[in-house]
């Protein structure tokens, strides 16, 4: 019997069953990819059933994070500067200047595979990865070249199919006709076809029933200051206030704006405009509350919905200008643009009669001790530090959606993903390029994980005894 130990890149049943219970409680947003706890088999601790874009958003986006807690710290910074590189390929806007940059780190991350994996992992398709950036210089980015559309669009045609005996008359008798009813409506205006859903791009509205409750005043006013605050045709009213001291300011400021606009609209030759006129009085108690809602291509929902669902919508970003000082004492203050992250507790229309505004309320993390950024450029938040209570609502259209993963290494932290909005514009012309957006806000150096000295044998996992081929040792004694 010969006894192998275990190499660096082993895992530890422990390891196994952290690195599944990672991913089995992933809860993504709505369309970003398939409900990864299906996935997960805990029993035999692996994974099952992957289609390609699964293998797609677990490389670029989830799998750093599940790694988090297990395998060495030089063997999982090269996985994740691998992961990195992929992320940074698939972007649908790519400096070619920086493509040479992407290509020696490439380099680099692949002689870091060679150090820690052995050769039996090196086939053609992991040397390929060498000439991906050479290969976007001549052709383009990758998305343009992909398979994915081409794979949904299979799967609709092969949704046309009514008899199998006659798969292609099937396909091409409902292309024609789908075909027909798309060019007919092109002519005829204001007119929504038959089995063509509206895109999310064009909703901003709910995407739930609602239900019209009553809040109290103190958090009407709260939310209308907050209207008034964040309007551009209320600027020059706002900066009339400057002098006041913050808090006294938010409080009297919404009633002084009402009676400096009736005082305004007393004089016969007034210039205020109707949007002004209904912002100046206070919007009515009622409040026509959502637990879903679709906006700027995005699909939110509150925390107590997605406490029922199996996808997490209710995270968001915001970044917001907030005063900085230094010191409690510090006279000259100074408004820098800063991230906020938090989850959706309401959803609610205030309604000004003449129009209604959506917004969000918030729990906000504070961002004094609940936010941090790790070793790895990974976002982390402590969602049971609350921010400032005071300060809860944001414009629907301001926020971006983010969502949570908690951290494979325990605590109280949760790392911080973001996603991109879903807009397709059905035009010739693409005006919504988004970047595929990153896992981290860096890249692990080489030179810190570039150890000599890094052990390539794993004292804290079980190695495996092998038996000793005798058969192979007698024939060669008889030749």
């Amino acid at each position: 019997m010969t006894f192998l130990p275990a190499a660096c890149y082993t895992l530890s049943r422990f390891e196994k069953k952290l690195f599944c219970s990672s991913l089995a409680g992933v809860k993504v947003p709505t369309g970003y990819s398939s409900n990864i706890k299906s996935l997960v088999q805990m029993k035999d601790l692996k994974l099952i059933n992957l289609k390609s874009h699964d293998c797609h958003t677990l490389m670029q986006q989830l799998l750093p994070v599940a790694i988090r807690g297990v395998l060495p710290k030089e063997v999982r910074n090269t996985i994740i500067r691998l992961c990195y590189f992929f992320n940074s390929i698939c972007n649908k806007i790519i400096d070619p200047s920086k493509l040479q940059q992407l290509q020696d780190e490439v380099v680099v991350t692949l002689c870091l595979l060679e150090k820690y994996f052995p050769p039996a992992f090196f086939d053609v398709m992991v040397h390929l990865t060498v000439h991906l950036p050479r290969e976007i210089k001549f052709c383009g980015p990758v998305w343009l070249r992909w398979m994915y559309s081409m794979e949904r669009y299979m799967k609709i045609l092969k949704g046309y199919v009514r008899n199998r005996h006659r798969p292609e008359g099937c396909i091409i008798e409902c292309y024609i006709a789908e075909e027909a009813v798309e060019f007919c409506s092109e002519y005829l205006a204001n007119a929504r076809t038959i089995g063509v859903p509206k895109g999310i791009e064009e909703r901003i509205e709910s995407i739930s029933g609602f239900k019209v409750i009553p809040i109290d005043y103190k958090t009407l006013c709260e939310a209308h200051y907050y209207v008034l605050q964040n309007t551009t045709v209320v600027d020059p009213y706002m900066s009339k206030n400057e002098k006041w001291l913050q808090a006294e300011h938010k409080r009297s400021f919404s009633s002084w704006f009402k009676r400096k606009i009736e005082t305004e609209l007393a004089h016969p030759e007034n210039t205020i405009s109707q949007q002004i006129r209904w912002l100046a009085h206070e919007p009515k108690r009622e409040v026509l509350s959502y637990s879903g809602y679709g906006i700027g291509g995005y699909y939110y929902n509150t925390r107590d919905h997605d406490s029922r669902s199996t996808t997490q919508n209710s995270g968001v970003m915001v970044e917001a200008e907030s005063l900085h000082m230094c010191t409690a004492k510090d006279k000259n203050p100074i408004y820098a643009n800063m991230l906020y992250y938090g989850v959706i507790e309401d959803i609610w229309e205030l309604n000004y009669t003449q129009f209604k505004i959506p917004v969000f309320r918030c729990k906000w993390v504070d961002n004094k001790g609940g936010v941090k950024v790790d070793e790895n450029g990974f976002t982390l938040v402590d969602l049971n530090k609350e921010g400032d209570p005071n300060d809860q609502f944001i414009f629907a259209s301001q926020a971006k959606q983010v969502f949570y993963v908690n951290d494979p290494n325990g605590g109280r932290w949760s790392v911080v993903l973001t996603t991109k909005p879903k807009l397709y514009d059905r035009g010739d012309v693409c005006d919504n390029i988004e970047e595929t957006p990153s896992f981290s806000r860096g890249l692990p150096e080489s030179d810190d994980i570039d150890n000599e000295d890094v052990a390539y044998v794993r004292e804290d996992c079980e190695g495996i005894y092998v038996e000793e081929d005798t058969t192979s040792r007698k024939k060669r004694k008889r030749t």
